[in-house]
């Protein structure tokens, strides 16, 4: 049976749209990244980071990035954070990480974050955290302090994600 043509012209035209959407959704995302990035680089020219080893412009893209000052005071995060957390950036500036635990973050678990903090080491924990919303999410993070050319600390930089196999 021969189909009509406005049949075949609603299958030929599925195509095109959806690889559009998807299209536009990829640009999207690099302009966020492209934010991100910029936004970094201008924190990273302020306070003349050290960043050999940090490799945020290949971690930017796929993980969340929060900048802390020396208080633990967010400075940056990067826009991925809505989709992990709910907040927006703009949310979540000024206030310390402490505004996603909850009761059911683990206290062992701060208290080595804090130790680390206090001794200016590197760390990776898995923590339970909170959404804006209310909901838990296991949290990975890779955290280390950035040093500037001086050698000195200027802030603490978290590469986030969202454990989904917790």
């Amino acid at each position: 049976m021969k189909k009509n043509s406005s049949d075949e012209t609603a299958n030929r035209t599925w195509v095109p749209i959806l690889a559009l959407d998807l299209h536009y959704e990829y640009l999207n995302e690099l302009k966020a990244v492209f934010a991100d990035m910029k936004k970094v680089n201008k924190i990273s020219s302020q306070f003349t980071w050290n960043e050999e080893n940090l490799k945020i412009e290949e971690r930017i893209k796929d993980e969340v990035v929060l900048i802390t000052d020396l208080d633990l005071k967010i400075v940056f995060a990067s826009n991925r954070i809505k989709r992990m957390t709910g907040y927006y950036e703009e949310e979540v500036l000024g206030k310390t990480p402490k505004m996603f635990q909850g009761p059911a973050t683990c206290k062992t678990v701060l208290n080595e974050i804090k130790e680390a903090i206090e001794l200016k080491v590197p760390f990776k924990k898995t923590i339970q955290n909170y959404k804006k919303d209310g909901r838990t999410y296991t949290c990975s993070v890779d955290a280390t302090p950035v040093y500037n050319s001086k050698g000195e600390i200027s802030h603490f930089i978290a590469f986030e994600k969202e454990d989904k196999s917790a």
